[in-house]
Order: structure tokens, then C-alpha cells, then sequence
């Protein structure tokens, strides 16, 4: 005795997410890919900043706040900027940057505020020092090492032994039995 299924509805002509066109021309008919276009078009100018009111009202402020807020690093997502970044403390860097151009501060001064509190590594781009210098200099002097290793190791090798006399051989096969 066979098991038989139930018959499944039939998907046919129509897309993951799209309904099939009107027209009948296959799934979407040209309307998803012209809302894909649409969405990857629109997609590089989302910003975090998703509450209105968090930005200032006066535009050359506020592109002046992004500007920093995309230098700051989201100390929680740790590689998206704190205009990208959705976390809590992001939202809280975006309001203090804000309060601090609206006082008019300059740039500099802002990013120097926020670096003496949070360190060097709230830039995204820290600036070169020594402990920075130490830190790319780390793996050409990782390389360095390991080249040197191998060249020691290299003159270290033991020779091959010498090949085996004729006397040798027939002593080795004497032992042997053969």
C-alpha cells in the first residue's frame, strides 16, 4: 500500500516576492526589477539617522555633523561610523556631536573632545604615533623574523651522508643475506 500526497498548488509564474504581471509576461513583469533598481539606488543615502528630529535644522550643520559623525567609529559595531551605526551609543555620540557643532565647535575640536574621552580608537582613522606605528609595523616585523628563521634553519641543515664504499655495500649485504 502506497502513501499518496495531496497535490500542491501550483507557483508557476510567479517569483519569490513577486506577483505574477498583469499582463502575463512572466513574473513581475519588469516591475520587481524596476523596485530592486529602485531600492540599490536609494540604499547608499540611508543614514542611521532615522528620527528626524536628531538632525539640526540648519543643513550646512547638519552636513557637517555627518561629516564627523562618519570620522567617529560605533565603539558597539566597532567598524561602522557613528552616523551608520543603529546602536544606542551611536545615537548618543550622533546627539553629542550634534550639541557640540550647534555651540559651534570646530571639527577638530569635536573629534579632539571625543578622542580625549573614548581614546584613539573611536577614529576610524587614528592618526599615526608610535603605538599605532608599533602596530603596523607588527606584521612586516612578524615577516622579518620569520625570513630570518629560515635562513637559519637553512644553514643548519645537516649535509647528506656520504654514499656507500664498495666495501660497505658488500658488508651491508653480507648482514643482510642477500
Amino acid at each position: 500500500m502506497s502513501a499518496t500526497l495531496p497535490p500542491t498548488p501550483s507557483h508557476k509564474g510567479r517569483g519569490l516576492f513577486c506577483s505574477p504581471s498583469p499582463c502575463g509576461r512572466g513574473p513581475g513583469g519588469g516591475v520587481c526589477a524596476a523596485a530592486l533598481a529602485l531600492f540599490l539606488a536609494l540604499a547608499p543615502a540611508a543614514h542611521a539617522v532615522s528620527n528626524p528630529s536628531e538632525m539640526l535644522p540648519d543643513p550646512k550643520q547638519e552636513a557637517r555633523a555627518e561629516a564627523i559623525g562618519h570620522q567617529l567609529r560605533c565603539l558597539v559595531c566597532q567598524n561602522e561610523s557613528v552616523e551608520d551605526s543603529e546602536a544606542d551609543l551611536a545615537r548618543d555620540f550622533r546627539k553629542i556631536i550634534r550639541s557640540r557643532v550647534l555651540t559651534g565647535d570646530s571639527n577638530e575640536e569635536i573629534i579632539a573632545w571625543m578622542t580625549a574621552r573614548y581614546g584613539d580608537f573611536i577614529r576610524l582613522r587614528p592618526p599615526f604615533n608610535a603605538l599605532t606605528a608599533a602596530l603596523w609595523g607588527a606584521p612586516v616585523i612578524a615577516l622579518l623574523v620569520g625570513g630570518v628563521a629560515v635562513v637559519l634553519a637553512r644553514r643548519r641543515r645537516t649535509p647528506a651522508p656520504a654514499p656507500l664504499s664498495d666495501e660497505e655495500r658488500r658488508r651491508l649485504a653480507d648482514l643482510l643475506g642477500s
